[in-house]
């Protein structure tokens, strides 16, 4: 064994720079934990990229720092600088060899010490320019110089690795200072001071001053040096290959892994904004609509071609590192102060951070708030990841908000391509050269913004196109896409309250929307005063093509277009279903769920606690999440049961209180007297005004779905109870059941894993083992007796009873079509009339039943039973029920729920 190398210590100037500029380096969490095992199972070799000093001073900060491995040798560098003063500017005087500096790489691993092992030397002005190869999608730049850099080296830890039993492992890893993504157009300035990518010394030392406080550290998968050779030597059919190809081999592998590192930092190399829309206008598909549209008329041609390019000028997003910085520090500065703290599942941005090494990212978020379009860029921007690329309605492109998005990283984008077919030709190129160049996007499969608080349907236009994209439509685009993975990431982003809550409730009552403006900025700025809660965000698993290709049984990407909307079609509801799986519980759903399902005037404070308690065990039961805000911190990975934290439910009843959505009353206090400055507490009583009950009802709509299997099967149960029937058949129930289902197609999100028969039997199997109903031995079934489980099944229906009372008030609306044709939007306000007059007669109970898009899914769902009809873009009574006997007979199907 060698002598082993002298341990060096930073002198005090050096110790003052390394506590300076390297402790805020943002460090991956599973760098320190691979490196333990690594030096668990043999010899570390840490392995960067090109030749900086920088790099390795802070490498042996955090080495020390963490108690890892440290390093004993860092070629073509020496380690002077961290001896003390004096004796280290002798050694930097010393002629260096290259043949010394393997020897001592050697030395320090035959004592089975640490080395810092550098690849490349940086590119300098008389270097030939780097040359960009396509893998994947992405550009990666690659110097020509020194091929045989680092070849010496790499051969003298191949000879080690013989020399010994326990195995040398070497740890790529890349430290990122800069937050600009790399440039595929190189300028003066990067040929003298190398790229932003391979800095020579000078720019890496500017790149380290402008960034010290914001530097990336990230790690790649060790590779186990004996495992190396033993695999080149079976791919070799048992004969080892010469040290010449295994080092080159090697090289390889190690680049590679650094560059996935560096690119899951920064993202694909950004291009000239020129060179963007050459290559989008030059798509074959797009070529392809401007020749079909055109003709054979050159001219003809030149003026779609020129219209096309107005038309991506419109779209196209112009990414700027220093506009998402500004709009980072402008969102600190308003969206952050309106919530209470910010509740991220940080287990799945690590999912994504992984996945994004491999493939692009396409994001797929819940669409509540125009906050969403900020959020995640946020989330990605503050977890050092690309920013996504943002597909925004153009109702958002206005002055002076469009810019700021566009440059943050949104691109807009027509609420509709219909009757243009050139513009959904650039929309599909333009996302289609996205995708090859390796950005993630991001798009909500909703459309437009949820103003209930349940998932839209979803629109499959955008999602087409990615699929399509990835199966590999046209044959430039398959190979790329084969090679490198498209991962679709369901996402749940949930709020306590929303900042557009006042307009929603507006529009829920038949009020128009209102176009979005710089007025509207202002208002947003001035709501940026209040508390909004907390705002939580939930990963989902990630979908992939393949993996819904295997579900479906499908073994070939070359499917008939039949086959393929069918793709799309799963692909958008299995994303949807995942967006409602992960959706997380806030306490404010809880407290308004409570609230909306009780059948009495007032709800007392103790009771309020108590029905919550028993809306959590529920909902632990379905699988759901929980925020942190709401269960005890002992208690969130508890698999057996869910227990609140203390104080959850009273902040969530202040949170009402202060948006006025909820009323805090005293007994006792004459009723002109009650203290407006009265707080939720033990002794308060909550009501909830009638007008406020809309806003409420945005929430609990939040966990409805986790409600609804059970609440089709209690609905019925509940009403035959009521009408009394003691005991209804299981047949019976079943049909009313599925009929319910049918007219609710559009309102609630089913489960689409299993047939209706299947989902029923499990779910009234499962309700009896909760004690929710009886089934007798003949198959009838009943409540129980009074007590916990008649109490939940009651629950159960109360859930959906607004839903149910809302489609009977569409169901009176019916009877002005007795006298003509109406179109939607006329028919819906009569509607609405209606169902303000049925609630102040007491008709109906809940005033959240009068909502305008649940009188509009009631419309549908009647088309598809028949009540309705449409002729000329209007609705109209069919033949069979166009008496006032008929109409009355519509609703009291519906009112036989109730």
């Amino acid at each position: 064994m060698s002598e082993a190398p002298e341990s060096y210590a930073p002198n005090p100037a050096l110790a003052w720079v390394y506590q300076r500029f390297f402790e805020n380096i943002e460090v991956d969490q599973a760098w320190a934990g691979r490196v333990r095992e690594a030096d668990a199972r043999g010899t570390v070799v840490y392995v960067l990229r090109n030749l900086s000093f920088v790099d390795f001073l802070a490498l042996d900060y955090l080495t020390k720092s963490l108690r890892l491995p440290q390093v004993r040798f860092a070629n073509d560098l020496g380690l002077w600088v961290l001896e003390p003063m004096g004796r280290g500017w002798l050694s930097a005087l010393r002629p260096r060899r290259e043949t010394d500096d393997v020897k001592r790489l050697r030395q320090a691993i035959d004592s089975g010490h640490s080395a810092a092992l550098f690849l490349k030397r940086p590119p300098t002005l008389l270097d030939p320019a780097p040359v960009a190869r396509q893998r994947g999608g992405v550009a990666r730049a690659l110097p020509t110089r020194g091929k045989t850099e680092g070849d010496a080296f790499l051969r003298s830890v191949l000879e080690a690795q013989r020399a010994r039993t326990t195995p040398i492992l070497l740890v790529p890893q890349v430290f990122v200072w800069t937050r600009s993504p790399d440039e595929q157009k190189h300028n003066a300035v990067d040929a003298l001071f190398g790229p932003r990518e391979w800095p020579g010394k000078i720019r890496t030392v500017v790149q380290f001053l402008a960034n010290w406080r914001h530097v990336t550290l990230r790690a790649g998968e060790p590779v186990d040096v004996q495992a190396f050779i033993d695999q080149e030597t079976r791919a070799a059919g048992g004969i080892t290959p010469p040290d010449d190809v295994l080092v080159r081999r090697l090289t390889y592998a190690l680049l590679r892994r650094l560059e996935r590192e560096r690119r899951s930092v920064l993202g694909p190399a950004r291009k000239p904004s020129d060179r963007l829309r050459d290559q989008v206008l030059r798509s074959p598909r797009l070529q392809k609509v401007i020749r079909d549209m055109a003709g054979e008329g050159l001219a003809e041609r030149r003026v779609l071609g020129y219209r096309a390019l107005s038309m991506l000028r419109e779209l196209e997003a112009e990414v700027d590192p220093n506009a998402i910085r500004a709009l980072d520090a402008l969102v600190d500065q308003t969206v952050a102060r309106m919530y209470s703290g910010f509740e991220i599942d940080d287990d799945g941005v690590e999912r994504l951070r992984q996945a994004a090494k491999d493939g692009t990212l396409v994001l797929l978020p819940s669409h509540k708030s125009h906050v969403d379009y900020i959020i995640l860029s946020r989330i990605f921007h503050r977890a050092n990841m690309p920013i996504p690329l943002v597909a925004a309605g153009d109702n958002l492109s206005f002055f002076p908000l469009g810019p700021v998005l566009r440059r943050a990283g949104a691109f807009f984008i027509r609420r509709s391509f219909k009757g243009d077919r050139l513009y959904g030709a650039v929309v599909d190129a333009y996302m289609r050269r996205l995708l090859k160049d390796g950005w993630p996007l991001e798009f909500f499969l909703e459309g437009g913004r949820s103003r209930t608080g349940k998932l839209l349907p979803p629109k499959l236009g955008l999602l087409s196109i990615v699929v399509d994209a990835v199966l590999g439509a046209e044959a430039s685009a398959s190979a790329e896409h084969r090679g490198r993975k498209v991962w679709f990431c369901p996402i749940s982003i949930g709020y306590e309250r929303l900042v557009e809550e006042k307009s929603y409730v507006r529009e829920l009552s038949g009020g128009e929307k209102k176009k979005e403006d710089v007025s509207g900025l202002f208002r947003a700025a001035e709501s940026a005063l209040g508390r909004y809660g907390r705002l939580n965000v939930q990963f989902g698993e990630l979908l992939t093509i393949d993996g819904l290709l295997a579900e479906i049984g499908e073994s070939s990407r070359a499917l008939t277009p039949a086959r393929r909307r069918a793709l799309v079609a799963r692909l958008a509801y299995r994303a949807m279903n995942e967006i409602n799986r992960v959706t997380a519980v806030t306490p404010s759903a809880l407290v308004a769920t409570a609230l909306l399902t009780h059948s009495k005037r007032g709800l007392p404070h103790a009771e309020l606690v108590q029905a919550c308690e028993r809306l959590a065990r529920i909902l632990h039961g379905e699988g759901a999440r929980f925020t942190p805000s709401l269960v005890a911190p002992d208690a969130a990975n508890d698999a057996a049961n869910v227990a609140l934290r203390p104080g959850a439910i009273r902040e969530a009843c202040e949170l009402l209180v202060r948006a006025g959505h909820l009323e805090v009353h005293r007994p006792g206090v004459p009723l002109g007297e009650q203290d407006k400055d009265a707080r939720p507490g033990p002794d308060a009583i909550y009501v909830v005004p009638d007008v406020d009950r809309l806003s409420l009802d945005i929430a609990k709509n939040l966990v409805v779905h986790f409600f609804v299997s059970r609440a089709m099967i209690a609905t019925p149960l509940v009403a035959s109870s009521r009408a009394g029937d003691a005991a209804i058949a299981s047949s019976l129930l079943a049909d009313r059941v599925q009929a319910l289902s049918r007219l609710f197609k559009y309102e609630l999100q089913f489960r689409a894993d299993a047939t209706f028969e299947t989902i029923f039997a499990e779910t009234l199997g499962t309700m009896e083992a909760d004690g929710e109903l009886v089934l007798d031995a003949e198959g009838n079934v009943a409540l129980p007796p009074p007590g916990e489980g008649c109490e939940r099944a009651t629950l159960h229906a109360r859930m959906v009873r607004n839903f149910v009372e809302g489609y009977r008030v569409a169901a009176r609306g019916l009877a002005a079509l007795l006298k003509g044709p109406l179109a939607p939007k006329d028919l819906a306000k009569r509607a609405i009339t209606a169902g303000e007059r049925m609630f102040l007669a007491g008709e109906i109970e809940c005033r959240e039943a009068v909502s305008r898009p649940v009188i509009e899914n009631a419309f549908l769902a009647f088309v598809d039973q028949g009540y309705l009809g449409r002729k000329d873009g209007k609705y109209v009574l069919p033949e069979s029920y166009a008496t006032p006997e008929a109409v009355k007979t519509i609703e009291a199907r519906i009112a036989s729920y109730l």
